[in-house]
Order: structure tokens, then sequence, then C-alpha cells
């Protein structure tokens, strides 16, 4: 705990003069210590141990403060790493009709992206990957996956998979896969996609920086090239407070 935020929450600052319930009282000396910038963002708060005694209040008490907190989504728990500022997220509203890479789609906002790279190879299919590639037998695929940032924040991991003769060679991606695939002449033109919403499992939870069991989409998208190949199949786990997903719909038109 810094030497700022011991002295803020001193008790003889504030005890006196709030009223209400004790972890009322703690929880908006709290929220106003955030709200002055006296709690950094990227370290973790001090812990209940910490607060209970420089307060001179129950574990208990400190506790509920802290729950409140994390309930109205002021700070997220982490397990083993403590509680932080929970950051705003930038919401991004991406259209179902227009076919473009995440990177394209965040320039197009002017936010800054950012690809933190989990996984790249070489490697043997999955079944789901073979039927959703139409690959002969014994072919393999070149599989990527990636944290995507945005703005300096997680929203989504990519894992995609490609015949190995559309991408041969994983470290020629760059910032965007399509730009990379329309410099080898296979850009793809149209793509058929699933969305389900999902909790997010512990693992994906951790590297998006959320809680375990927040509320996200999977996306599976499989891309094809004009002439009807099969050239890009892609799972992709998005932040449910990250992303609306808009599509525009029309009537058909009548027969005459």
């Amino acid at each position: 705990m810094t030497a700022t935020v011991t002295e803020f929450l001193r008790p003889q600052h504030w005890r006196e003069t709030a009223s209400g319930p004790r972890y009322v009282q703690l929880r908006r000396r709290l929220e106003e210590a955030i709200t002055k910038g006296l709690v950094a963002p990227d370290l973790p708060l001090p812990s209940e141990r910490e607060i209970a005694a420089v307060t001179e209040l129950s574990r208990v008490t400190v506790r509920r403060a802290i729950q409140d907190l994390v309930e109205n989504g002021t700070i997220i728990q982490r397990q083993g790493s403590g509680s932080f500022l929970n950051q705003p997220v930038p919401r991004v509203e991406q259209s179902l009709s227009t076919l473009t890479s995440f990177s394209e789609d965040m320039a197009r906002r002017g936010l800054e992206t950012r690809s933190i790279w989990l996984e790249s190879g070489v490697v043997l299919p999955s079944p789901q990957e073979v039927v959703a590639l139409a690959l002969p037998a014994g072919a393999l695929v070149t599989r990527i996956a990636r944290l995507r940032e945005a703005g300096g924040q997680p929203m989504a991991i990519e894992r995609a998979a490609l015949p190995r003769d559309i991408l041969p060679d994983p470290q020629t991606v760059g910032a965007s896969l399509y730009q990379t695939l329309a410099a080898r002449g296979h850009r793809p033109t149209r793509a058929v996609q699933k969305i389900s919403a999902i909790n997010l499992q512990i693992a994906d939870a951790q590297i998006l920086n959320v809680p375990a069991g927040t509320a996200g989409l999977r996306i599976e998208r499989t891309t094809y090239l004009a002439q009807g190949r099969a050239v890009e199949f892609t799972q992709s786990i998005y932040r449910g407070d990250a992303y609306d997903f808009v599509a525009e719909l029309r009537l058909p038109r009548e027969a005459p």
C-alpha cells in the first residue's frame, strides 16, 4: 500500500464525519481514493488485511466493502493476484454484413491495435478443421492463435487454421492476417459465421483479463475465396462487454 493511500484511509480523516454502515463508509472512501487517482490502475489494491489494519475495521467489514466494489464493476478480482481497477474497455459496434479483419475494423474506429502471439506452427488438423476446410487426407494446416488488443485493452482471442499451401509460414503474418493473405493472392471474399453466447472459462478469462464465468461470445468463421475454396477456419472468443454485433435486415421483395 502506498503512503498516499495509507494516509487517505486513516480513520481520523473520515470516520468521524461519515454516516451509514461501516462497510458503506469504507466503500465510499475507497471509491473516493479511486476517483482522486490515488490507486494505480496497473497495481493491485491493498489487501483486506492491510486495509483492516489502517482503517481499524474488521476483516469482515473490509471484505463486504470490497465485494460491493466488485459487484458494481469498479474493481475486478484475479485469483492469486488481488483486486484491480476495472479499466474501461472501448465498446465496439461491429457489422455482420462486411468481411473485415480485426486490425482493419479497429483502424476505422481510430483505435490502436496490438497482437500478442499465443501459438503458431504447422500441425495436423483437428477433425473440425478437416471438415471446415475440406482438407484431403494427410494435409497439414498452419495454425495461429493471438490475443487481439485495441485501445490498450484485451478484446478477443483468435485461433485460426489455414491450409498449409495458403499460408506456409505463420511467421509471415503481420498486424493483419487478411493483408498477409491478400499479398499472397488469397484474400477471402465471403464468410459464414456462427455466434454463440458463452461464459468464459478460466484459461480464456485470464488471457482477456476478466473474471472466470464472465459473459463472452464465441464466433466460428469459415472464409472462402471467390472461386469457393475454404481458406480460413477461425474460432474466436470475444469479451461480451466490448462488442455489439449489428446486422442490417431487409424484407424480401414481394413477387409480382
